[in-house]
């Protein structure tokens, strides 16, 4: 690289961007990478640049022979901000009619000098603030060194301005489901032109979310892309490109399919979850309990196929049903995390309509216990009953679930239990149509 011999002062303001690809973050952080046309001399340099809002601490030469030694910026673009740029110098103050000026002392407090000499701590009236104090487009201003002369400048740096999260639409059949993905680009505050687009999946550690990549409300202007998204791994996070260059403007959504649309088996399972305390003593129970139905739907993802082998990023999932004149209808909606390749979907739907399930607690005994060369404990034994009813059409399972930390074990039942893991149990219960079931068991629990 060539020796600093003095610092060479560029052109005011480089021209637009030749070139421009951004990755938008979960999190709402976008990392810009801009070839900009600039005249640039070997050695030292100032180069004034418009690049909106920046991190200036993580502005990154994307060429190995340029170097950034220093940055200044100031992207405040608020009246309190031009008014801390004017301490020091005096202003004019509108105030009805009249004009009156006062010296500008300081911000923190306000506090201005009238033409008499008085000092006040309100405004005299609505500040005039010169067009030097004002920033329209904040600017940045680079030192840089090269090694030789060049007609670009190539540039990473971080800024905030828009978010991104997928969305799944599920259509359900008698056996199969249609399914459909797309990656749903909120554009914020974020203004870029012509740009390559990139989503990066994944949680990426970071100080802080940035507050201007929130979420906003779906925009008016939504675009469709007829493209497929493509997918890589980057390290252990999955990147997603959009087809063709997009332009970006405050608020503008913007969608593009993930995948085509896949047509996948399904199946439908019925929960009811029991009540007894996960932690700490088993209390005896009085008057019968209603335990609500959920319903579940999980959609099967094969490998070696485009849909299984597909890692799908976090959002949401919305489930549709036809009614009988063919009308689809939302029959669920649920927030999905990040699913790797091959693990299948399993998206919670609601509480089920004709499914009921009520719990009673029949018969409780306890007693007080020891180990050897141990403290005393409690022993406690209890019977339930859950009476399980379907108004529906068609024969249903339904899984009543207990789950308990610790020591305890379930001592009898009419229905086989399921030992899903050490703390969960599962009956599956079968329950006619247009009837009803009961299952009984008992439970040995020690704290």
């Amino acid at each position: 690289m060539a020796a600093v011999t003095g610092l060479a002062l560029a052109a005011p303001i480089a021209p637009l961007p030749a070139q421009t690809s951004l990755t938008i973050y979960n999190d709402g952080r976008v990392l810009v990478r801009r070839s900009l046309a600039v005249n640039l001399p070997p050695g030292a340099s100032e180069q004034r640049l418009n690049l909106g809002p920046v991190d200036p601490a993580a502005i990154v030469p994307l060429d190995p022979e340029v170097v950034v030694t220093g940055a200044r910026y100031d992207g405040a673009t608020d009246q309190g901000s031009a008014l801390r740029r004017a301490v020091g110098r005096r202003l004019l103050f509108r105030n009805g009619k009249d004009t009156i000026s006062a010296e500008v002392l300081g911000v923190d407090p306000e506090r201005y000098r009238l033409p008499n000499g008085m000092i006040t701590f309100q405004a005299p009236g609505v500040p005039q603030f010169p067009a030097d104090l004002v920033i329209i487009d904040p600017e940045v201003r680079l030192d840089v060194v090269s090694g030789a002369p060049r007609k670009e400048l190539k540039l990473a740096w971080f800024t905030g301005g828009a978010n991104w999260r997928a969305g799944y639409q599920v259509v359900l059949g008698p056996e199969a489901a249609r399914v459909m993905g797309q990656a749903v680009v909120t554009a914020g505050r974020l203004r870029l032109a012509d740009a390559e687009v990139q989503l990066l999946a994944g949680e990426v550690s970071g100080p802080q979310a940035p507050t201007e990549g929130r979420p906003m409300p779906m925009a008016a202007m939504a675009r469709e892309e007829a493209a497929r998204v493509t997918e890589q791994k980057v390290g252990e996070f999955h990147l997603y490109t959009l087809p063709g260059r997009i332009s970006f403007e405050p608020g503008v959504t913007i969608t593009a399919a993930l995948f085509e649309p896949a047509s996948v088996r399904y199946t439908k399972t019925f929960e009811a979850r029991g009540q007894i305390p996960y932690w700490g003593a088993l209390p005896p129970e009085g008057g019968e309990i209603e335990l609500p139905v959920r319903v579940t739907y999980t959609l099967q993802r094969a490998r070696k196929t485009d849909f299984g082998d597909r890692p799908l990023p976090g959002g949401t999932v919305r489930l549709f049903e036809a009614d009988s004149a063919g009308r689809l209808q939302l029959v669920g909606e649920s927030a999905m995390d990040h699913t790797p390749a091959g693990e299948a979907l399993r998206i919670p739907a609601g509480i089920a309509f004709d499914l009921t399930a009520k719990r009673v607690q029949t018969s409780y005994t306890t007693r007080r216990d020891s180990v050897a060369a141990g403290p005393w404990r409690t022993v406690a034994t209890a019977d339930y009953r859950v009476t399980l009813r379907n108004a529906g059409d068609a024969r249903v399972a339904i899984d009543v679930i207990e789950e308990r930390g610790g020591e305890w074990s379930v001592v009898s039942s009419n229905v086989k239990p399921e030992k899903l893991s050490s703390t969960r149990t599962r009956f599956r219960v079968a329950v006619p149509p247009r009837d009803g079931a009961t299952l009984t068991y008992r439970v040995r629990v020690v704290w």
